[in-house]
């Protein structure tokens, strides 16, 4: 038998404990946990007079049934040290006079009571370093610090850039492994990812080196489309990016040095100055006065740290960027010795060459693309859909001779304009992106028995007379049926206050107009009867010819599919060789031009002279 501990003599009948008066039941377990046996804790209650709440003597059984109940035995070692600290510091508490010695072991056994409560909370399910120690657990209680904006972490731009090389094409890496070439000129196919890539290696280059990178596009909203991409990298690490200029900064770079700045521009010059850093020049063979803007550009990277990246799908020979691509550009202002000669040709530029006057040239077609890792094409359904120009031009990095063209390459780049900047009327997210002024339509068919594309252009006619016709959206549409085409038609207009829809009415277009041309299918819009002949060839592309040079035409520099359907249009003799005509072979040699038709369909609504057209419904055979 465990010898019995002594304890202290409970207070006479009329000054009991806290203990003895209400829990007897808890002092038998705190009397067995100390040492005591059953029958000598019954015996201290009978000798105490320790009674029930009914007055009766508490049995030895009764004792014996709350240690099986409470299982006194199988308490943590814990609990029994707490039950006598917690004793103890009542039996002082219910001293009426108290000495220092008493109060400094009250305020020792408060503490020590205190830590093992946390003990057991940190050993509970849950529990954490925070429920031990108090000042881990406030350690984050006070005002914190707002995290860096647009920073990245060692680790982040480690696993950034990671995740970029792990990505690339074979093309793509070629591209990163000329990184140390002062001006790259890159001549690539229509969707292989150089957009993505560069946007890519310029946010990289940011973090690593601090320098600035200013994107030049066509347009403000084709300049976010870097930003767009560099937006999203960022968030693949958990950092997200704000602002325009960008400004970023990195673990790399020591914190007193200025942040990176990302411009994101237009080509607009005059907010291109005054700025200086790595140039990326997107789609640089589609801008309009491109001298003008070089210069800006060029500018911007004069000293030798900074790089200069031109890339693009090729356009006309007669863009003025054409020169810089081919070197006699630099020729012109030097004397016979000092020229150079430079072979731009695919199979010198395949994988890519620093010419004589220092420029790093690459050629990426669609075919070098797909041996390069890039599984994104079908490429023989791309030859059926493109008549074998258009595929040379948009696939194969060919560029367009305009000298046969109806329309002259250089007048249609003109008539592009920052949709964004410049038509604050037009919202082509709202659900009535025009409001509710007039807009015109044209329609080209597809002609199933070619496969060839069906075209729809909405404008806004001219607000006043001789004013611009601005093209508000274009679509193409392939595969469809004369019922389906009709539906695609209603859903599209239905948008807008249509007052106008020109439609070339002959094979399946002629089951459109038809469906169209019913009463109530258009409320308020004239639906016109197109029925082509070469006299009305040669009267539209004329009247197109004027509206064109006069920059009577607008449309958002974005839309270069537009000007590769004017330029398309050639002249050309007839089958019997006597008449002169416009064509744009379907599914031939010279392209489909569908959107150009479509947008002279509504040209046409306006007389030659310029005037406002007749009201009603217009039948042209």
């Amino acid at each position: 038998m465990v010898a019995a501990m002594p304890i202290q003599t409970p207070p006479q009948p009329g000054a009991p404990s806290a203990m003895w008066q209400f829990d007897p039941r808890r002092h038998a377990r705190s009397l067995y946990w100390r040492g005591w046996g059953i029958t000598q804790i019954a015996q201290e209650f009978e000798l105490f007079g320790v009674a029930s709440e009914r007055g009766s003597p508490i049995p030895r059984a009764t004792i014996e049934s709350w240690k099986q109940r409470d299982a006194w035995d199988d308490a943590p070692s814990i609990r029994k040290i707490e039950d006598g600290l917690e004793i103890r510091l009542l039996t002082l508490i219910a001293k009426e006079k108290k000495t220092s010695a008493d109060l400094v072991e009250m305020d020792a056994l408060s503490r020590q009571i205190e830590s093992l409560a946390r003990v057991r909370r940190y050993e509970e399910p849950g529990g954490h370093a925070g429920d031990l120690n108090p000042k881990v657990a406030n350690r984050n209680a006070g005002p914190r610090r707002k995290p860096k904006k647009n920073h990245f972490t060692a680790d982040q731009a480690a696993e950034l850039k990671r995740i970029f090389l792990d990505g690339l094409y074979d093309y793509q890496l070629t591209w990163w492994n000329a990184l140390s070439q002062r001006t790259r000129m890159i001549l690539k196919s229509r969707q292989i990812g150089a957009t993505y890539y560069f946007a890519f290696e310029a946010l990289i280059d940011a973090i690593e080196t601090g320098r600035n990178q200013i994107f030049l596009s066509a347009s403000k909203a084709q300049a976010h489309q870097f930003r767009s991409y560099i937006v999203s990298f960022a968030k693949l690490v958990g950092v997200p990016l704000t602002g325009d200029p960008m400004l970023i900064t990195s673990d790399l770079r020591p914190e007193e040095e200025a942040a990176a700045e990302l411009h994101f521009l237009g080509t607009n010059f005059r907010t291109a100055q005054g700025r200086h850093g790595n140039f990326y020049f997107d789609e640089f063979f589609w801008v309009h006065s491109f001298e003008e803007l070089n210069k800006v550009a060029s500018g911007m990277a004069t000293h030798k740290k900074w790089r200069k990246t031109y890339f693009s799908t090729p356009s006309s020979v007669a863009h003025p960027a054409y020169p810089y691509w081919t070197g006699e550009r630099r020729n012109r202002r030097r004397k016979k010795e000092g020229r150079v000669s430079i072979d731009v040709s695919h199979k010198a530029l395949a994988a890519g060459s620093t010419g004589p006057d220092r420029i790093w040239r690459h050629i990426v077609n669609i075919e070098d693309a797909e041996a390069g890792g890039c599984d994104l094409f079908d490429i023989e359904e791309l030859r059926d859909e493109y008549a074998p120009d258009e595929f040379a031009n948009l696939f194969l990095c060919e560029f367009v001779d305009d000298s046969l063209s109806a329309f002259k390459f250089n007048d249609m780049i003109a008539c592009g304009v920052d949709s964004l900047v410049d038509w604050t009327d037009f919202n082509i997210e709202a659900e009535r992106p025009y409001g509710n002024r007039s807009i015109w339509a044209g329609y080209d068919p597809q002609e199933s028995e070619n496969g060839d594309n069906a075209a729809l252009v909405i404008a806004a006619p001219p607000l006043v007379e001789g004013g611009q016709f601005r093209v508000l959206e274009r679509h193409q549409l392939r595969g469809l049926d004369f019922e389906q085409q009709a539906e695609f038609i209603k859903a599209i207009l239905s948008r807008y206050t249509c007052t106008y829809l020109g439609i070339d009415a002959k094979g399946v277009g002629a089951g459109v107009y038809q469906l169209l041309a019913k009463p109530g299918a258009l409320p308020g819009c004239s639906v016109a009867k197109i029925e082509y002949s070469l006299e009305l060839k040669a009267q539209m592309v004329m009247k197109a010819q004027n509206v064109i040079r006069r920059g009577r035409l607008a449309f958002d520099v974005g839309m270069l599919d537009i000007v590769s359907a004017f330029v398309s249009i050639k002249k050309t003799l007839t089958s019997s060789g006597r008449n002169l005509t416009f064509k744009a072979g379907r599914g031939g040699d010279d392209g489909h031009a569908d959107l150009a038709w479509a947008i002279m369909h509504i040209l046409m609504n306006e007389p030659l002279d310029g005037k406002e057209a007749p009201k009603g419904t217009m039948e042209i055979i």
